[in-house]
């Protein structure tokens, strides 16, 4: 064995403690840190789980991040899979929420869909994609959904 193989394994166990020390020094560093206030699509995000969940949906992620984007929710409604997409606006006047999500934003999801389906090997299951449209007026303690 080389010198650099005995020098690596005389220093790999003081250098995996060191990491290890070091995670556990930040994980701590940011769990002191104040929480920011949930952004408007965060609070969106959980009011259609919790409206999802009333539907007898079963939400299996949120936010996954494949490759090719971010899937905001991943359900299951009887044995179909169900890839949410989840538009949150304060008020109507820029435009209904559902129409943000264009041709591109569903060419997107789709590929971010099937790299999911690849990777949990349930490409053989049936699946659909739904917008759910948020409209949440401040001041208002719920939304419009």
């Amino acid at each position: 064995q080389s010198v650099w193989d005995q020098l690596l394994r005389r220093l790999r166990p003081s250098y995996l403690r060191a990491c290890r020390r070091l995670r556990r020094c930040w994980n701590s560093l940011i769990r002191a840190l104040p929480r920011r206030p949930r952004s408007l699509g965060q609070q969106g995000e959980r009011a259609a789980c919790r409206y999802l969940r009333r539907l007898g949906y079963h939400i299996v992620e949120r936010g996954a991040r494949p490759r090719y984007g971010e899937i905001d929710i991943v359900a299951v409604d009887d044995r179909v899979i169900v890839f949410v997409e989840v538009k949150t606006r304060t008020s109507p006047d820029a435009g209904y929420p559902a129409e943000a999500v264009d041709a591109r934003k569903q060419q997107r999801l789709t590929r971010a869909a099937r790299l999911w389906l690849k990777r949990h090997r349930l490409a053989h299951l049936p699946a659909r994609f739904d917008v759910l449209a948020v409209t949440w007026p401040p001041g208002q303690r719920r939304p419009d959904i």
